[in-house]
């Protein structure tokens, strides 16, 4: 059965395993429901887990306060290419430590005011809000062929 907090974070895959109300902010644990994956060299499904390490990714604020998403980053082992594969998340892109929906968020932010201000409310230093907006006009850019400038 499906959570209300689940089914308000939105995001397939998921369970909540857990919260901290922290000083400032809000950090839910997550875990996947899914026991393996597609090895993305081979394509064979594995269950073989190896590891996981923990990240913290940031996510829409909510409650007037920022969240974080504690994830396991999985790793199995593929014994038909005997490789070893991290997991893929569908809602972050690779190496990055923003939700998607968060980068879009702030995207949106700095088209209606300014970088300096977004950076303010969101206390991200004025390089890390450009780096997320060029990344996400660069997505939009190769999808749509429209470029956004600031």
């Amino acid at each position: 059965m499906t959570s209300a907090v689940e089914k308000l974070l939105n995001l397939p895959g998921t369970k909540v395993a857990g919260y901290q109300q922290l000083e400032g902010y809000i950090c839910l644990h997550l875990k996947f429901t899914s026991r393996g994956i597609n090895c993305r060299h081979c394509q064979e499904y594995t269950q073989q887990f190896h590891q996981a390490t923990f990240i913290l990714v940031r996510d829409l604020p909510t409650f007037g306060q920022p969240v974080y998403l504690k994830l396991p980053r999985r790793r199995f082992y593929c014994p038909r290419c005997q490789r070893y594969v991290t997991e893929k998340l569908e809602f972050i892109d690779w190496r990055q430590v923003y939700t998607r929906r968060y980068e879009q968020h702030i995207y949106q932010r700095v088209l209606s005011v300014s970088v300096e201000q977004v950076s303010r409310e969101e206390d991200l230093s004025s390089e890390v809000i450009q780096g997320i907006f060029k990344r996400v006009s660069n997505q939009l850019k190769k999808k749509t062929g429209v470029k956004s400038n600031v």
